[in-house]
C-alpha cells in the first residue's frame, strides 16, 4: 500500500505545546496558531475506544489552519493503536503520540498513560503495531519513571526496548507519577522536576531525540535547556498565558516574519467565532481559551470578566465582543 504521507516532512518539535484534557481542544488550538506559525500543536489525549466506537468526526476533526498538528492516543491494545494510527494518517495529522505518561486513576485502570511504563514490552508492541499501519512519526510521551518503578536503569531499559521497535522521538515529563494517592493535579505539582535525568538520557541515547516537558515557563530557561536536548513543550503556561507564543517563532525558529500584535489576533477570531455560532455552537466554546490573552497588560482583568461571565449573560455575545475589542484597543493606546 502506498502511503501518500511518505512525503510529509517531519515535524518540527523544538517547541510544542503539550496535549491538555478539556484544555489543547481545536478551539485553543486555532487561536494558538494565530500566534505562532511554528510551534507544533498536540490534540487532547483521545482514546482509542473514543475513535473507534465514537464520533469519529469529532474526535480527528481540526481546521487545516492548525497544522503542524500532532494525535496524541491514549490505548494500549496494539492493534486497536494501529488503526487509530492508520486514521490519523488518513486524517493528515502529521504526527501520531502514544501517551505513557497520564497518571489518572481513570485511565489507570483502561491500561492507559503511565502505568504502562510498567510494561515496556507492551509499549513496544504497541509502536512496532502503529508503525506498521502508517507512515507518519510514531512518537511516546512518559515520565522519568513511575513509583516502584523508578530508578535511572529502569527508565533506560524503558527507553531502549521501546527504541528497539522502532521509536526515535521520546517527549519526557521530567518527574516521575506517582499512580496512588495523587491527584492528576498534584502529579503535575508534587514529584520533583528533575531535568538531570533526561540531560542524562539524551547523553546516553545521543541518536535519539529527547523532547523536555514539565514546568517550563520562561522563553531564556528554553533556549538553556535546547543545549542539553532536541526541543521543549510546554503545557500550563502555554495556555494560561499564551502569548508566550509571541516569541517563540523568532527566538526559537529564527523566523523574521512580523509577529501580529494582540488586537490583530482578537480581530482574526472574529470569523472563526461567528462560523461556529452560525454551526450552532456556543461562543465560550471559544472564548473561554482566550482569557489570558491580555494577561499583564491594562484591562486584562476586565477582558477575562468580561468573556468569562457577562459572555452569558448577553443576548447578543458577537456585539459584546465587538465591544469588547474596542475597549481594549482604547485602553492599550492609552497605556
Amino acid at each position: 500500500m502506498q502511503h501518500l504521507s511518505a512525503t510529509r516532512p517531519e515535524p518540527n518539535r523544538r517547541f510544542s505545546v503539550a496535549p491538555m484534557m478539556d484544555w489543547t481542544d481545536r478551539h485553543y488550538r486555532y487561536f494558538a496558531r494565530l500566534i505562532s506559525r511554528h510551534a507544533l500543536l498536540y490534540t487532547e489525549m483521545v482514546t482509542t475506544g473514543a475513535i473507534l466506537h465514537g464520533d469519529r468526526g469529532r474526535h480527528l476533526g481540526y481546521d487545516v489552519a492548525e497544522q503542524p498538528l500532532a494525535l496524541q492516543l491514549g490505548g494500549s491494545n496494539p492493534q486497536e493503536l494501529a488503526e487509530c494510527a492508520a486514521l490519523a494518517e488518513a486524517a493528515g495529522y502529521a504526527e501520531v503520540n502514544l501517551n505513557v505518561g497520564c497518571p489518572s486513576d481513570r485511565v489507570q485502570n483502561n491500561m492507559i498513560g503511565a502505568c504502562l511504563m510498567a510494561h515496556p514490552g507492551l509499549v513496544a508492541e504497541c509502536v512496532r503495531a502503529m508503525q506498521g499501519a502508517c507512515a507518519i512519526p510514531v512518537t511516546v510521551k512518559h515520565r522519568i519513571g513511575i513509583n516502584g518503578r523508578d530508578s535511572y536503569a529502569q527508565l533506560c531499559d524503558f527507553v531502549g526496548t521501546v527504541h528497539n521497535a522502532g521509536c526515535t522521538s521520546f517527549t519526557v515529563h521530567a518527574r516521575i507519577a506517582i499512580l496512588e494517592g495523587l491527584s492528576p493535579k498534584e502529579n503535575r505539582e508534587i514529584p520533583p522536576l528533575k531535568y538531570e535525568v533526561v540531560h542524562q538520557l539524551k547523553r546516553d541515547f545521543p541518536q535519539l531525540e529527547i523532547i523536555l516537558n514539565g514546568g517550563l515557563t520562561d522563553l531564556s530557561v528554553m533556549r538553556e535547556q535546547l543545549n542539553h536536548v532536541d526541543g521543549v513543550m510546554v503545557g500550563r503556561e502555554a495556555y494560561h498565558n499564551p502569548w508566550l507564543l509571541a516569541d517563540v517563532d523568532q527566538a526559537l525558529f529564527d523566523d523574521s516574519y512580523p509577529q501580529p500584535t494582540r488586537l490583530q489576533v482578537l480581530a482574526q477570531m472574529r470569523p472563526y467565532i461567528e462560523q461556529h455560532l452560525a454551526a450552532g455552537g456556543q461562543m465560550h466554546h471559544i472564548t473561554r481559551h482566550m482569557l489570558g490573552l491580555f494577561q499583564g497588560l491594562p484591562g486584562a482583568r476586565h477582558f477575562r470578566r468580561e468573556l468569562s461571565t457577562t459572555i452569558h449573560r448577553t443576548e447578543q455575545p458577537l456585539a459584546l465582543f465587538d465591544q469588547l475589542f474596542e475597549q481594549m484597543q482604547a485602553r492599550l493606546e492609552r497605556a
